[in-house]
């Protein structure tokens, strides 16, 4: 892959992490890449090691989990706050990432100390609270 098509990847999953909020798909990334939807998502999952949905899904399930923390939401609210439309999909998701569903992670005792004593420092606490499929 040449340097062009990774700026190019790198401004659609930019995209993703500012607007995960929002209805994204594959067609719209892809033309914010300047792609066609096809080589976007091959190339996408060869830079990133995963499908444009599933980072996209990822980044809401770390915001999800940042909501639910806070405890001032339901686990409904949180679930259209970070732009899913289905609960059930959501729900499901979030416990395949997670590896607990919405509500028992809402429910336990937050903040966790190692998430709390990165809070101020974004791209390390990133790479530590991510989300890993189990």
């Amino acid at each position: 892959m040449d340097r062009a098509d990774l700026v190019l990847l790198r401004r659609a999953r930019d995209r993703m992490d500012r607007e995960y909020a929002q209805p994204l798909d594959v067609a719209a990334l892809a033309r914010t890449a300047l792609m066609s939807a096809g080589h976007f998502s091959r190339s996408f999952r060869a830079a990133y090691g995963e499908t444009p949905y599933g980072y996209l899904m990822t980044r809401r399930i770390e915001r999800a989990k940042a909501l639910l923390r806070r405890g001032d939401l339901s686990v409904t609210e949180v679930c259209l706050a970070v732009g899913c439309t289905s609960l059930g999909s959501f729900s499901a998701r979030f416990t395949e990432l997670v590896g607990v569903s919405p509500s028992a992670y809402r429910a336990a005792a937050h903040p966790d100390a190692a998430e709390a004593a990165l809070d101020g420092i974004p791209c390390v606490s990133k790479a530590v609270t991510r989300p890993v499929r189990i």
